[in-house]
């Protein structure tokens, strides 16, 4: 017979639900929230490859954008809950398989985001001066993966491939002066080379017409408010203002920007930045590096984006395509790797393996969406889902024993975030450590 292990609120552990969140980013956070309110019939283990929490809020979400990172302090709140558990540095596929965690946990949630750019799948894009919006927005926000990737900005016109929100953060930042990011956490080295930058054309191109893009309102605003830069647009881009009215509020208002940027000079600022509609890219041009993009003009016909055939070009040395994100494979688990997300039906995967946000329903929504997402997949779990009496965090902290894994748990964060915060250079709220073993010194102090 097994020894049987009771818990100080009396439960035995073989009636204990143990659950791993694989992703410590919004969904994962959000759904471990809603685990966790079942209370001591469930201990939550949320494992992260990083020695940080947060995902995209701490090295997605743009680095002057400060107030969209508070919601980390209700992730902090779930993360100190008795039945809850962080453990990172920890990589989920080599420190450790999924087939491990199914034999350890009960159920396991695959919270993984997107980390990857969706390819332009166009001649040209490999050459040297292409960039990924993961990468770059990487590189300013401090991300371990991309903080040494050596990007300059010493070239005169860039442009940047999308209509949605990565464009315009990408845009925002870069076109900033050290004064409008001294309130950021961007990474110095990025800081630095966007005030050196000698970039003074940048071009925001999509595909669709100017009703189709998926800003939001606030971030699109900001691209008129910028002290050194001056938001430009084609008033022959635009249908009748007539057809404005048929369009839901939000999307109104989205136009009654774009339109007021039609108005602007391009010579009132040293920085132009272009929005430039109904344009594909078909090629990025050069031999050994980028010195152009050529597009096709298009047309939108019952929804679909129709060529026209007429093509023209724009000079550049930087493109940075910002079209979307795709997650990673894992292991054996189901992959569709044209949607860049696993294959699930309501969330569930297979038996007692389940994906939430992005890794389930690809790259769409904004961070609260997550919210419903978690709580919907969190239900479901609970529902299917009974205590098989496996160890749980005891054989995980058996194995990383095993392995002899730096494991960082939510303490050690603690200590990092203290340490990045006393860090902070005039301004700036702190300056985060890009390297592990500086943050692995860090939870030492």
């Amino acid at each position: 017979m097994c020894s049987v292990r009771v818990s100080e609120a009396g439960q035995t552990d073989i009636q204990k639900l143990h659950i791993a969140i694989i992703g410590s980013g919004p969904a994962g956070y959000y759904t471990a929230e809603a685990l966790a309110a079942a209370g001591d019939r469930v201990a939550v283990d949320v494992i992260d490859r990083l020695a940080t929490p947060f995902g995209l809020i701490r090295t997605g979400v743009a680095p002057d954008h400060q107030s969209i990172k508070g919601v980390t302090r209700r992730f902090e709140k779930t993360a100190k809950r008795d039945n809850v558990r962080f453990v990172g540095n920890l990589a989920v596929g080599s420190d450790i398989s999924i087939e491990e965690l199914m034999d350890i946990y009960d159920a396991v949630v695959l919270a993984t985001g997107a980390m990857h750019d969706r390819s332009l799948g166009i001649k040209g894009e490999t050459l040297p001066g292409v960039r990924g919006s993961a990468e770059l927005v990487g590189w300013y926000n401090s991300h371990p993966d991309y903080a040494e990737s050596g990007l300059r900005l010493d070239m005169t016109s860039m442009v940047v491939i999308g209509n949605g929100n990565v464009a315009l953060d990408v845009a925002r930042v870069l076109a900033k002066t050290p004064e409008e990011l001294s309130g950021s956490d961007i990474l110095p080295d990025a800081g630095q080379q966007i005030a050196r930058s000698q970039v003074r054309d940048i071009w925001i191109v999509g595909r669709r017409g100017p009703q189709n893009a998926s800003f939001t309102n606030k971030e699109l605003s900001e691209m008129g408010q910028l002290a050194q830069a001056v938001a430009l647009a084609d008033p022959g881009q635009f249908p009748s203002l007539e057809k404005d009215d048929a369009l839901e509020p939000g999307k109104r208002k989205m136009m009654a920007i774009l339109r007021a940027f039609t108005a602007n000079d391009a010579g009132e600022k040293p920085i132009r930045v272009h929005f430039c509609f109904f344009s594909r890219p078909v090629a990025i041009l050069g031999e050994d590096k980028v010195t152009a993009v050529k597009f096709e003009k298009t047309r939108v016909e019952n929804g679909a984006v129709i060529g026209t055939g007429v093509e023209w070009d724009i000079p550049c040395d930087l493109v940075v395509p910002c079209i979307g994100y795709l997650s990673s494979p894992i292991g054996s688990v189901p992959f569709d790797e044209r949607a860049g997300r696993f294959v699930n039906e309501g969330g569930r995967i297979a038996d007692r393996l389940y994906a939430v946000g992005w890794a389930r329903r690809g790259p769409t929504g904004t961070i609260g969406t997550n919210k419903p997402d978690g709580a919907e997949v969190a239900a479901r779990l609970l529902a299917e889902v009974t205590p098989t009496g496996r160890k749980g965090r005891k054989g995980l902290d058996e194995l990383i024993a095993k392995r002899q894994i730096a494991a960082v748990t939510f303490r050690d964060w603690e200590k990092i975030d203290e340490a990045e915060i006393k860090a902070a250079q005039g301004t700036h709220p702190r300056l985060k450590f890009t390297r592990l073993g500086d943050m692995l010194k860090a939870t030492r102090r």
